[in-house]
């Protein structure tokens, strides 16, 4: 979901029915949309679930900052990196066999899939998203748009399949060592886009990786 500039007042009035009653009340703007993303993938106890953004609760960390010299230990537990997940999951007491939040900057995407890729449960959900801040967007320390995704991974190819994903080794034309070839950012504001818009993609996204999408016709 791509959310453009719509304020947590809004998001927080267009989602509250889909989780339990005052349950939004305390919960951000990403967490909210990361929450509604995650719900119709129902996360299982037997999956792996990795959890990809770059700024994470802005909101809520610049909220915390605010309020020094009395800081708010409620504004402090919701500004830790993997809140967004925590808040749907705890509030829909769903537990999980293993959680892998990741941070980063521009080999985020590719870092998350190539863990994704790793993981050995049945079915991998792969997640993301950021928050637009306000004064700390200023400072380049936020991001400049609101946007999440959900998605699930198998290394099998059932019927219903949407694309499919691969991560493989790479290397350059001269057949250099791949490590040392030149490789092109994929960003997690592009990768969220590539997704949006069910954009095939092929190009190398790590030193020595590249990524391959393509969505089925």
């Amino acid at each position: 979901e791509d959310v453009g500039l719509e304020p947590p007042s809004a998001t927080r009035e267009r989602l509250k029915d889909r989780f339990p009653k005052n349950a939004t009340r305390r919960m951000t703007q990403l967490g909210m949309l990361m929450g509604a993303a995650l719900e119709p993938l129902q996360p299982a106890c037997d999956d792996t679930l990795v959890y990809a953004s770059g700024y994470a609760e802005t909101r809520a960390l610049e909220a915390y900052l605010d309020s020094f010299p009395t800081p708010s230990p409620t504004l402090f537990q919701t500004s830790i990196h993997p809140s967004a997940i925590q808040q749907s999951l705890i509030t829909r007491q769903r537990p999980l066999s293993q959680f892998i939040p990741l941070t980063g900057g521009a080999y985020l995407p590719a870092q998350a899939l190539l863990t994704a890729c790793l993981a050995e449960s049945p079915r991998v959900i792969l997640c993301g998203g950021e928050e637009r801040g306000t004064w700390l967007l200023d400072h380049r320390r936020a991001s400049e748009r609101t946007f999440v995704f959900a998605l699930t991974l198998s290394a099998s190819e059932p019927a219903h399949a949407l694309g499919r994903i691969r991560l493989d080794f790479a290397a350059d034309s001269s057949g250099e060592n791949p490590r040392e070839s030149t490789t092109t950012p994929l960003r997690l504001p592009d990768f969220f886009d590539l997704l949006h818009a069910r954009l095939n993609f092929d190009g190398q996204v790590l030193p020595g990786r590249r990524l391959q999408l393509d969505w089925c016709t």
